[in-house]
């Protein structure tokens, strides 16, 4: 099975003046949750407020516009209240601000942010990450297929690190997308960061709690979809850019921390893709994560070129493909390390600590 390379493509066309009536229809019933956990780490408040406003600046280009939305929730850890009437402001509309703690994760904040919508007005919910910079296209690409007349329940967008050598191997790593057998251009699977559900399908589904994982609870949720039989229709129009950790040893930390996510995948993926005598390999310890990892380094240096980035050519292919391949042993000793039992640096601190993401991107 190929990954990105064999996706079909839902994006459609927004010129039809039909498609825009059906798609102002949409917008006009959704909300956008967007959770803040990823603007907490490394710098102090002033420089995550500044950051979420750049964020705000970028989503103000949307060719659908934010004022047209149901709702707009932002979840946040210490937001005072000037600047969250600075936020409105610059939104050019009214926010719906959820506080949450310090020791919130991230899928549980997409959950609070999601019981702050009011469905009462709101038919749809679109989530968004602040470490996240959307294409001026994105919001309007995510709800298209909500206006068709075989509508999906779910639809996932195209996300992506920068179109550059490090940033389209880390891509091919994490962040590709496998067809879907339950719907024409469907996925099988999606990112927290771009994805948009019908409200009362995501009440039905929504993240469960999974103790000591990092960031599988959406590939989690993905598996429970399909065997549910809900397709998560893919429109790759709907990009969005996702930053790269601030500092090296981030991205170090970040990749340990993926790798470790794939002892607790491993059932879950053993138990939708393998047949049944293979089934003692979701309770093998570092045996069935290490298979895992074996098979997403094949995909991921077949995603290179595959993934609607610029081609990389002649040396810089090759830069890539080393890239993969070294970032992909760093994840497999994270699973391999956690998949004999040691628990070094996801039980501590050390695991809980956000990332920093403040990188300018423009």
């Amino acid at each position: 099975m190929d990954s990105q390379e064999t996706t079909a493509r839902t994006s459609l066309p927004l010129h039809r003046d039909d498609v825009f009536q059906r798609l102002g229809a949409v917008a006009a019933h959704t909300a956008l949750v967007l959770e803040t956990n990823n603007l907490r780490g490394g710098k102090d408040a002033e420089e995550a407020l500044n950051s979420l406003k750049r964020l705000i600046e970028r989503l103000r280009r949307q060719s659908v516009p934010l004022t047209s939305l149901a709702q707009w929730v932002i979840t946040h850890d210490g937001l005072d209240l000037p600047a969250r009437q600075g936020l409105c402001a610059l939104a050019g509309r009214t926010l719906d601000f959820i506080e949450i703690n310090t020791q919130t994760g991230y899928y549980d904040a997409k959950n609070l942010g999601f019981d702050g919508v009011d469905q009462a007005r709101c038919q749809y919910v679109v989530f968004a990450d602040a470490d996240c910079i959307p294409c001026d296209q994105w919001l309007a690409q995510l709800l298209t297929p909500f206006t068709q007349p075989d509508a999906p329940l779910a639809v996932a967008g195209r996300t992506s690190y920068a179109p550059s050598v490090t940033g389209s191997a880390l891509t091919a790593i994490d962040f590709m997308y496998f067809p879907s057998p339950l719907r024409h251009g469907a996925t099988r699977n999606f990112y927290a960061n771009n994805v948009a559900f019908r409200c009362d399908t995501f009440e039905q589904y929504r993240y469960e709690p999974l103790d000591g994982v990092y960031r599988a609870h959406c590939q989690v949720m993905g598996l429970r979809l399909q065997e549910a039989g809900v397709a998560v229709a893919y429109a790759p129009g709907a990009h969005t850019e996702h930053r790269l950790p601030d500092s090296q040893g981030e991205v170090v930390k970040l990749r340990w921390l993926r790798g470790g996510d794939s002892v607790d995948l491993t059932p879950y993926l053993v138990r939708a893709y393998m047949p049944g005598w293979l089934q003692w390999l979701g309770r093998s310890g570092p045996i069935g994560p290490l298979c895992v990892m074996i098979g997403r380094l094949g995909y991921s240096l077949r995603a290179l070129n595959h993934q609607d980035l610029p081609p990389l050519r002649g040396l810089r292919r090759l830069g890539a493909t080393a890239i993969v391949v070294a970032m992909s042993l760093l994840d497999t000793a994270g699973a391999v390390i956690r998949g004999l039992g040691i628990s070094l640096g996801r039980s501590s601190a050390w695991h809980s600590e956000a990332l920093s993401y403040h990188r300018h991107l423009d």
